[in-house]
């Protein structure tokens, strides 16, 4: 977003805004954001005319208006940056794109190479975007996400051949310069010899250093490439000119040195040293890579005369049926028809085991069908399938910003021109200070310092942990929306559970059922009933009855928390739990109430059906406590985490299920909205609160809670709002999760401190610091193959998160 100088008028879409109240609330909240100078509300055109001081203040404005409940129609893409070599350009193409009219948010990710930005479709599009970043030396790859994969796997394969045979061919070149340079400098014809090897290694190997230093300079910037082309263009040019005039040093009573072996030899470094680099960087999405390599490029349909067609994954449409043979993967998400077989889903839940699939059982793109055969029909096709998602979560999260990266960015941005400065100072203290050699030895300083100065390791030190620990995840059936959330999990010290889904098989089935006075009428009234609920004990009472129901109700209303209500022959029939009924003043005979104890005794659920009078009936509904439940609170307990556990069901049956699986804190009928409360106590008592739940009714405490995490089994709802997704909905992930937190945040506390104290260190030394104590002066070369490794082996400390358990 442009800083408004002009103060032109900025026009957010907005979306949800119906009434002149609406517009009022929009407007007032507006008046709360620091910056905007003026602002209306035009119902007519859905858009808010704004008018702001400053690139901060439009983000703030969208985030506000979301807030209060409505929408602004904003675009959200990912595009990869090409042409950035070091952290510092990876700042340099964020601000360029921030500052753009109508950008509400951008980041740019070194590690991953990718811009995430949000802008307004009405003031910007990727295109200018694209024109903006290529004013500034780089570009950005805006094809269609489909093409822009291969795109980039080809670009990037290209570039890494073709920085292969520059570093080999720099170190070969290098080689003799250094042995002349080290060991027969008075040799006949040494200089000239030295210097014909260095030029093409600084020229023509080396040519993209000072071509991007140009491009930069030209836009008043400076990257790592600034440091490189200044390092070693000054060395070479102070090299030839005392090839070329030795004379004007050896009236002086001083040695024409010269230093082509330095020049070259740093160049073949840092050359080797992002040969390395991108290697590694390539494994640290390997995660994506192998999510991606799970789906076909073909499938077989069946046509409607029954024959079978090979078709590209790309021509698949909903309602195709598609055929899987033994040991194929399958193509997209969808429904079984026909056949049956064992499917291989660990790709989705992290779990061995495979999975019987019959008729109307779903399967999902990217698992591995086994030794049957079977057809199904497409459900969900293209960026629709559940790995689709999945890869497209992963690829946001591994490019989006742990708060700690933060830092380290505005760090970023000024340590080149920081380095600059020092390298400058070390010149003139070395030439006020340094005697007969002062001139000769602060030049050499000065490129030492320029050298070895690393932003690249700083910058790479975050993102590379964060695409390790969310590709580690996602491989294991942990998806991790951002960066924030598996920074934040290590700090949990409090995890409320839903029972139903989370803790329990969320399978309930219906294993009694008592009636006051059993009849035909009030049975298809409570089926009715039940088949218009969306609850999943409602699902368990029509399965137990049977999906026959003809009778027609009115005025349906389900009442969250407590169950549902309907009219049939204008008298009113409510089923749901106790409080529906103390609520409505409905009576419950003795015989009932005996025998809803007895089943709540046996930590069974119990839910009524009445009319507005006396209850007719009451089922006992059992829900399965999941095998690896009790392992899981076990592993969370003894990490020091305190565990509650709400649901809406009974006392009894709460206090049943607490005590099998061993939880001390518990709240039985518990509303929906009661749930984000008890987050936002637990809050107020200084607690890091990880929510855990599957359902609609678990999304507001979700939202509230610090760290959201839902079961991949339950609501798309509950999904959508969760920073985290454990895929198989098997509890015993969390702890897993947890500790995936823990080693991500220290594996970037590790990289953060390598690469704050080797640069710490490294430059007071590169300026000759220990010189008075004990005469050492780094040599340039060194300086350079150490500043080459320092980016190396950050990235190799995030990989070995990889061999971590």
């Amino acid at each position: 977003m442009a800083t408004n100088n002009n103060k032109e008028i900025i026009y957010l879409p907005l979306e949800g805004v119906e009434s002149e109240h609406c517009a009022l609330i929009v407007e007032k909240g507006l008046a709360h954001v620091e910056g905007i100078e003026t602002h209306k509300v035009e119902l007519n055109n859905q858009r808010a005319a704004i008018t702001v001081t400053n690139e901060e203040v439009l983000a703030n404005a969208v985030t506000t208006i979301k807030d209060l409940g409505y929408g602004v129609t904003t675009v959200k893409k990912v595009f990869p940056v090409l042409g950035m070599t070091c952290a510092s350009c990876a700042g340099s193409a964020e601000s360029i794109v921030s500052y753009e009219p109508g950008v509400v948010n951008a980041s740019v990710n070194f590690a991953n190479g990718n811009l995430t930005v949000e802008y307004l479709p009405n003031m910007t599009n990727a295109t200018k975007l694209q024109k903006a970043v290529q004013g500034a030396g780089y570009d950005l790859l805006i094809e269609e996400e489909t093409k822009q994969q291969e795109t980039l796997e080809a670009i990037h394969e290209k570039k890494f051949k073709q920085l292969k045979t520059k570093t080999m061919w720099s170190v070969i070149l290098s080689l003799p310069v250094v042995v002349i340079g080290m060991f027969f400098m008075n040799m006949p014809y040494a200089n000239p010899i030295m210097w014909a090897f260095s030029t093409p290694v600084l020229l023509w190997f080396g040519k993209d250093f000072f071509i991007n230093a140009w491009k930069q300079a030209k836009h008043r910037s400076a990257n790592m490439d600034t440091l490189v082309a200044l390092s070693t263009g000054i060395a070479y040019i102070f090299s030839v000119f005392n090839m070329l005039f030795p004379k004007f040093w050896e009236s002086r009573g001083l040695e024409a040195h010269v230093y082509f072996e330095a020049a070259s030899v740093i160049i073949a470094f840092i050359l080797l040293g992002k040969l390395l680099e991108e290697k590694a960087k390539g494994n640290t999405s390997s995660a994506i890579k192998k999510l991606m390599g799970l789906q076909p490029k073909t499938v077989i349909v069946i046509q409607p005369d029954g024959t079978e067609k090979q078709t590209a994954i790309e021509e698949v449409n909903v309602g195709d049926t598609i055929l899987v043979k033994p040991g194929e993967k399958i193509a997209v998400d969808g429904m079984v028809t026909t056949g049956s077989s064992y499917v291989d889903e660990s790709m989705l839940s992290g779990e061995p085991v495979p999975v019987l699939k019959e008729e109307n059982e779903k399967v999902f793109a990217g698992t591995i069908n086994q030794k049957g055969s079977f057809q199904f029909k497409a459900v969900k096709v293209g960026k629709e399938t559940m790995l689709a998602q999945i890869i497209k979560m992963v690829q946001d999260a591994q490019g989006s910003k742990a708060p700690v990266q933060k830092l380290v960015d505005k760090i970023a941005s000024i340590f080149v021109p920081v380095v600059m400065s020092i390298a400058v100072i070390t010149f003139i203290i070395w030439f006020i200070l340094g005697g007969d050699n002062g001139v000769v030895q602060g030049l050499l300083a000065a490129i030492t310092v320029l050298v070895i100065a690393c932003p690249c390791a700083l910058g790479l030190a975050t993102p590379t942990a964060i695409m390790v620990g969310v590709g580690k995840g996602a491989e294991n059936g942990i998806l991790i929306k951002d960066a924030e959330s598996l920074e934040s999990a290590k700090k949990v010290n409090a995890i409320i559970l839903d029972k139903t889904g989370t803790i329990t098989e969320g399978k309930p089935e219906v294993t009694g059922i008592s009636w006051l006075q059993n009849n035909d009428t009030a049975k298809n009234i409570l089926l009715s009933i039940e088949k218009k609920s969306e609850h999943p004990l409602a699902e368990a009472v029509v399965k137990f009855l049977g999906d026959t129901a003809t009778t027609t109700l009115t005025n349906f209303d389900s009442i969250t928390g407590k169950g549902a209500k309907a009219d049939y022959n204008e008298e009113t029939f409510f089923v749901g739990n106790k409080k529906l009924l103390a609520e409505n003043n409905i009576s419950i005979a003795d015989e009932l109430i005996k025998q809803a104890n007895k089943w709540s005794k046996q930590a069974k659920t119990v839910i009524w059906f009445a009319n507005n009078k006396e209850a007719l009936s009451v089922l006992a509904i059992s829900d399965k406590i999941k095998e690896t439940s009790v392992q899981a609170i076990k592993e969370l307990q003894a990490m020091d985490i305190e565990l509650y556990m709400l649901t809406g069901d009974n006392e009894a049956t709460a206090k049943s299920i607490a005590e099998e699986t061993g939880i001390q804190h518990y709240k039985a009928e518990v509303l929906p909205q009661h749930k984000a409360d008890f987050v936002k106590e637990l809050q107020q008592q200084g607690k890091t609160v990880a929510m855990v739940g599957d359902g609609i009714n678990d999304s507001t405490a979700l939202a509230t809670a610090d760290v959201s995490i839902a079961m991949g089994k339950g609501s798309d709802i509950a999904m959508d709002v969760a920073k985290m997704t454990i895929i198989s909905s098997d509890l015993s992930k969390i702890p897993q999760a947890i500790k995936l937190s823990k080693q991500t945040v220290a594996t970037i506390k590790q990289n953060l401190f390598w690469a704050f104290i080797y640069n710490l260190i490294g430059i007071p030394i590169a300026a000759g610091i220990l010189y008075p104590f004990n005469g050492f002066l780094l040599n340039p070369m060194i300086a350079g193959a150490a500043m080459a490794m320092s980016s190396v082996s950050v990235v190799s400390n995030s990989l070995r998160l990889k061999w971590k358990k």
